[in-house]
């Protein structure tokens, strides 16, 4: 709090003294008056960020902005102006184009199909036309999709033996092959495991809902038991494909990489202590098979990139978090590449902050101008998809080079001005671009390169979904066992096959390959990754049978 001084003080102050109790009332104003700013965009950003669309497109924040810049937008002069008839034309209500014939057959041909038929009684045809006055004329067809509830299916083995009676095998037994199962004594087979995998792993349902689902049908099966198959099937079955994952992923020459929080009940630390699930994740521009690598840890110090990315080479793009950046000084042979992304993102939320109503301030505010730079970048790198990484890398030294070099020089000038509050989302925009320019320009460098990390973000939005409904995991080792499981789901989804048919593929031959010690030669299990050539068709099929 600052002193208050009695009117008598006042009077009896010298000049100098006033003066200087002035410039301290002015300082302490321009700091309320900050600290107002920054609460206000706060309160604001919270609100959008609770009730608005979570966009970062310019477009899309804008809403109602739109309108003014409409004009210059859609202005083009090299258009030619339309004859009197092409504008009465126009005004026309155009007619309709015909539904295209057989769409709807083509759409269900790969589902069962069943014909069942509507006749007309002999007596019927006999009392409107007379005996045999008619003939069959083209028969109306008309198509609908029936549903029918998940089947089970009790599979009884019976496995045959034989004695010996007399000759010199008597007394000696021979029985049937025993097919290899998944685990002593259960009645689990791969198809239920893959349904149990696949409604929790890529459907995000609990397992308390999976079981009510399967208790509706008939099927009582605890969330326990559930949950004991999903452990042992990644310890057993899967951990040598995540293994052969992970060092497949490694050899890739662009890595990229996020994490993101989660609780563990049982992890030997005080309740709510954070941990943390990392995905690494081959280059989204790469060629090669789209590897997706989950990795459990208890806490996001350096230790666990750098243990991880060890034997690595190559670009590593991420968001601006410090572990990368010493990852990347301490081990000769990785470079850091940063998200631009991220550094819009923050102008983005200045933008949400201020609100559609304000239309003039918004498109006069650094935040705005920041956008459109980094939005034209964008645009640009978006026509460059679909090139080689070496025409890519030409076509971005050719022209989104000069644009990047002219977004930082702006932001610099922007910055030394003061023009923006301290602490504002602005002015932390402005920071992150000026902190992590040498990490934001690597794209320009290789083709390979992604122009931010989204691809990290995306391959952790199905584990964040899924976390919002089950909200925690009860220990470390549910963590390890999620961590490979989603790698297998979402590598197998990146790869556009079926999960299900894939993981009940996994689990149908990976037993018939394992050693009495429990492991299984890699060799043997290219045939049996996401990426491979070999795999069963209904892997890859939209399966409806």
């Amino acid at each position: 709090m600052c002193r208050k001084f009695t009117p008598y003080e006042l009077n009896t102050m010298d000049h100098e003294a006033k003066n200087d109790v002035i410039c301290q009332m002015q300082d302490r104003l321009d700091k309320l008056e900050h600290d107002y700013e920054n609460l206000i965009e706060q309160i604001r950003l919270a609100d959008q960020q609770r009730f608005g669309r979570h966009t970062e497109k310019l477009s899309e924040i804008e809403g109602q902005l739109s309108f003014f810049n409409e004009a210059e937008e859609n202005c083009d002069e090299s258009r030619p102006e339309p004859t009197i008839d092409e504008t009465v034309a126009a005004a026309v209500k155009q007619p309709r184009s015909p539904k295209k014939k057989g769409q709807r057959v083509e759409d269900l041909k790969d589902f069962p199909q069943e014909e069942v038929e509507h006749d007309v009684p002999r007596e019927e045809l006999s009392r409107a036309f007379g005996e045999g006055n008619w003939k069959s004329m083209p028969d109306e067809i008309f198509w609908q999709l029936r549903f029918e509830p998940a089947r089970w299916i009790a599979e009884k083995h019976v496995v045959k033996v034989y004695v010996g009676t007399d000759g010199l095998h008597q007394d000696e037994f021979l029985r049937g092959d025993h097919p290899a199962t998944l685990f002593r004594g259960s009645i689990a087979t791969p198809s239920l495991e893959a349904a149990v995998i696949n409604a929790k792993y890529v459907n995000s349902s609990p397992l308390d809902r999976i079981a009510r689902d399967f208790q509706a049908n008939g099927l009582n099966l605890s969330k326990q038991t559930m949950s004991n198959w999903t452990v042992w099937s990644a310890e057993r079955y899967f951990q040598p494909v995540y293994d052969l994952m992970k060092k497949r992923q490694l050899e890739a020459h662009v890595n990229q990489c996020d994490e993101t929080p989660l609780e563990v009940i049982h992890d030997d630390r005080p309740a709510g202590s954070k941990s943390y699930m990392w995905v690494h994740l081959t280059g989204e521009l790469s060629p090669g098979p789209k590897i997706v690598v989950y990795e459990y840890q208890k806490t996001r110090h350096s230790d666990h990139p750098k243990e991880y990315y060890k034997d690595f080479k190559g670009i590593l793009m991420t968001d601006g978090l410090e572990q990368y950046h010493k990852l990347a000084r301490e081990q000769e042979g990785i470079t850091n590449a940063n998200c631009f992304a991220h550094a819009r993102r923050h102008f983005a939320n200045a933008i949400k902050a201020m609100g559609k109503g304000n239309g003039e301030a918004v498109k006069a505010s650094v935040a705005y101008k920041a956008l459109v730079r980094i939005g034209a970048v964008y645009d640009l790198e978006g026509t460059l998809k679909n090139l080689s990484p070496e025409a890519r890398l030409s076509e971005r030294q050719s022209s989104i080079r000069p644009l990047v070099e002219e977004y930082f020089a702006w932001i610099k000038d922007i910055f030394r001005q003061g023009l923006v509050l301290p602490k504002s989302e602005t002015a932390k925009g402005l920071a992150y671009s000026i902190n992590q320019e040498e990490y934001l320009k690597v794209f320009l460098t290789d083709g390979e390169v992604p122009i931010d990390d989204s691809a990290s973000e995306r391959a952790l939005r199905n584990f964040t979904i899924g976390r919002k409904n089950w909200v925690t995991i009860n220990t470390i080792r549910g963590a390890q066992a999620s961590a490979v499981i989603y790698s297998l789901t979402e590598t197998a989804r990146a790869n556009n096959l079926n999960v299900y048919y894939y993981i009940k593929h996994l689990l149908t031959e990976l037993p018939r390959l394992i050693y009495e010690n429990g492991s299984i030669e890699q060799s043997m299990l290219e045939p049996f990754m996401p990426w491979s050539e070999t795999l069963p068709a209904d892997c890859y099929s939209k399966r409806r049978k």
